[in-house]
């Protein structure tokens, strides 16, 4: 009964993506876009999104080494065996129910929220140094977050697999809302069609004009937070801190409950359930 729950909490959601319909200025939004990469040529255009790619793959790597996520990961084990003792390593985690495995990645969406207002806060108290950081390291841990959620559901983030998929998973994530519906569905073709546990054999490019919403979003960002960055009560700018610190929450909390739904849905699928 509890996966049945689980399912109809995820076709309830999925609902206000399928039903969505854009406004009149996303639509003209999305035309510009389009035809200002139509008249940039094919290559040059392949070569920025290649770096783009480069570097979430990079930044994946990267963070798969560092100790902080090595700490995460065993006190991931640690909360599992709380629930079984047998859990020894990642795929283990697969042995719990859906209601364990998602508390457990709900205390990874609780933090990751947290450091993400905070980190805005900051952002939004300091100078054009941490503005210019600020959203590569949104990105950073936007992607630890995803990578912690599917951790809790059993998936080892360092094979290739796993990695491209948690990659497109977190583009999707942060994808305008608009174009969520048709990403969810090309994830789920993911692993519906996987034929190997360790090897990826899909399209291996992640970003593309669409995704490009979300620096639009963080230069409006940045403008409103230099705007009223002057505005000081108690001599801190409460105003800019403010904008820093619920624009980041939002986009976490559009990351993670986007991610913890589809790692919900996976585990329902390869359960048969």
């Amino acid at each position: 009964m509890s996966c049945e729950r689980v399912l109809k909490d995820i076709q309830a959601w999925q609902l206000q993506y399928s039903a969505y319909e854009p406004n009149d200025f996303e639509m003209i939004y999305d035309d510009w876009i389009k035809e200002s990469f139509r008249a940039i040529n094919p290559g040059v255009k392949a070569k920025f999104f290649s770096k783009i790619d480069n570097w979430l793959f990079h930044s994946h790597a990267f963070l798969q080494g560092t100790a902080y996520q090595k700490e995460a990961r065993l006190r991931l084990l640690n909360t599992g065996s709380i629930f079984n003792t047998n859990i020894e390593k990642i795929e283990d985690m697969k042995t719990l129910s859906i209601d364990q495995l998602t508390y457990i990645a709900e205390q990874q969406v609780a933090k990751g929220k947290l450091y993400a207002f905070a980190q805005g806060g900051i952002t939004g108290s300091g100078g054009l140094l941490l503005l210019g950081i600020d959203f590569p390291l949104m990105l950073i841990m936007n992607l630890r977050v995803v990578q912690l959620i599917g951790l809790s559901f059993g998936h080892e983030m360092n094979r290739p697999f796993e990695m491209m998929l948690s990659l497109k998973l977190f583009h999707a994530a942060t994808l305008p809302k608009r174009l969520q519906a048709a990403a969810w569905e090309g994830l789920v073709r993911e692993i519906e069609q996987q034929s190997h546990a360790y090897i990826y054999e899909g399209a291996e490019e992640i970003t593309d004009e669409s995704w490009l919403d979300q620096p639009l979003k963080q230069a409006i960002k940045s403008m409103f937070i230099l705007m009223f960055r002057r505005k000081i009560f108690q001599s801190l700018p409460i105003i800019s801190m403010g904008i820093g610190a619920v624009f980041n929450y939002q986009l976490t909390r559009q990351v993670t409950e986007f991610s913890l739904r589809f790692y919900q849905y996976r585990y329902i699928l390869e359960k048969g359930e």
